[in-house]
């Protein structure tokens, strides 16, 4: 029988690790992609092998902002001989980068670092895992946000830029099939940043559901949208129907 694997960027800690642990737990052979967490990945990666016993994965270093490295990282994957062997069943958009500064004050080269982790990352990776993808008629899910269409204060340059990752996803779905699936995950309140804790518990205020929802939520998610062999172009909220209540 194949071997699944995914390749999960910014899987080191938060969000992304929830989701490789449970893609590993599921029987995912995981590429787990950090910047600078790599003894948080270690630990990650060593817990599940010692749970399912066996080999769930590998550690993959680099800045996605910077060419080189991201070149780097493609080369490392395509020649692992379980993707040789298997293809790519899953590419998961989740690095990013979170901060509130005022329009006014955010330096252009943030706003370009930003567009470069949420949209030409992406958007290389995709293109160059393409053979790979379809080989498995494997899945990309992007990890947007519910950010679309509202204004949010101090955001500018991360809205904007994730923005521009649920409109490739989309299009891509378009695109690529019937060969690959893509889709979106929007997580709604799950994990406050340390900033925004005020803001987090006001947010709560209008989810109906009455409470923030877990990484295992988001990462549930992602699985689902991965092994679902008939959704593509949609745009899942995980967000205990704020998207409901604040249009």
């Amino acid at each position: 029988m194949s071997t699944k694997v995914a390749l999960i960027t910014g899987a080191g800690h938060r969000l992304g690790a929830a989701t490789a642990n449970m893609l590993m737990n599921a029987g995912w052979f995981v590429f787990i992609h950090v910047r600078s967490s790599r003894q948080a990945a270690q630990d990650l990666l060593e817990h599940a092998e010692v749970q399912n016993d066996r080999k769930c994965g590998a550690i993959l270093q680099a800045d996605l902002t910077v060419d080189d490295e991201l070149k780097t990282l493609v080369d490392e994957v395509k020649n692992h001989d379980l993707v040789k062997a298997n293809g790519l069943s899953g590419l998961v958009h989740n690095a990013s980068f979170y901060s509130q500064s005022k329009f006014e004050e955010t330096t252009f080269e943030t706003f370009r670092n930003l567009n470069r982790l949420h949209m030409e990352a992406p958007y290389f990776l995709t293109q160059q895992f393409l053979p790979e993808l379809r080989t498995s008629k494997g899945s990309v899910v992007g990890i947007v946000d519910t950010s679309w269409g509202k204004a949010w204060e101090g955001l500018s340059h991360y809205t904007s830029s994730k923005a521009g990752l649920r409109q490739l996803m989309l299009n891509l779905a378009g695109e690529l099939s019937p060969d690959v699936n893509v889709n979106c995950v929007a997580p709604g309140a799950i994990m406050a940043a340390d900033w925004e804790a005020e803001h987090f518990t006001k947010v709560l205020e209008k989810v109906p559901m009455g409470r923030s929802g877990q990484p295992s939520d988001i990462a549930s998610a992602v699985l689902h949208l991965l092994e679902a062999s008939h959704l593509s172009g949609q745009v899942l909220h995980v967000d205990g129907g704020w998207s409901i209540e604040d249009a």
